[in-house]
């Protein structure tokens, strides 16, 4: 998929600072090509599925050029690691738990859907489906 897709986490409707260690703790093992100026890593697949992944620091990682299971995968391990949601602009909000739902500002809560997907293929479901 050629759009971006935004890793945030939210705290009583505002961005929180992300484990940005954490996100390279999980990511770092898939990384192919690196570029420390941009804080970009391409990641990979053993299947070779690849995604662009910018580190937006302190709130935000974004993925491009994203796709395949295991692409999908890894991004559900991320979301959990950092308990994060996923955005996709103008289309949806993915959350973990339903309760995530009230940590969320209004504009995300009221003016797009807001599903429960933890897993890869849930997450590619909800992606394929707005």
């Amino acid at each position: 998929m050629s759009f971006d897709i935004f890793v945030c986490r939210f705290e009583n409707g505002e961005l929180a600072p992300l484990d940005m260690g954490a996100a390279h703790e999980v990511l770092d093992p898939y990384a192919v090509a690196r570029d420390p100026e941009t804080d970009f890593l391409l990641v990979s697949t053993a299947e070779g599925e690849e995604a662009g992944v910018y580190f937006n620091s302190p709130t935000g990682i974004t993925f491009n050029r994203f796709g395949g299971d295991g692409i999908m995968d890894l991004l559900a391990v991320l979301l959990r690691q950092l308990d994060a949601v996923l955005v996709v602009p103008g289309g949806l909000t993915m959350i973990q738990r339903d309760e995530d739902r009230e940590l969320l500002p209004a504009s995300l809560k009221d003016e797009w859907p807001v599903v429960v997907a933890r897993s890869g293929a849930e997450i590619e479901q909800a992606i394929r489906a707005s």
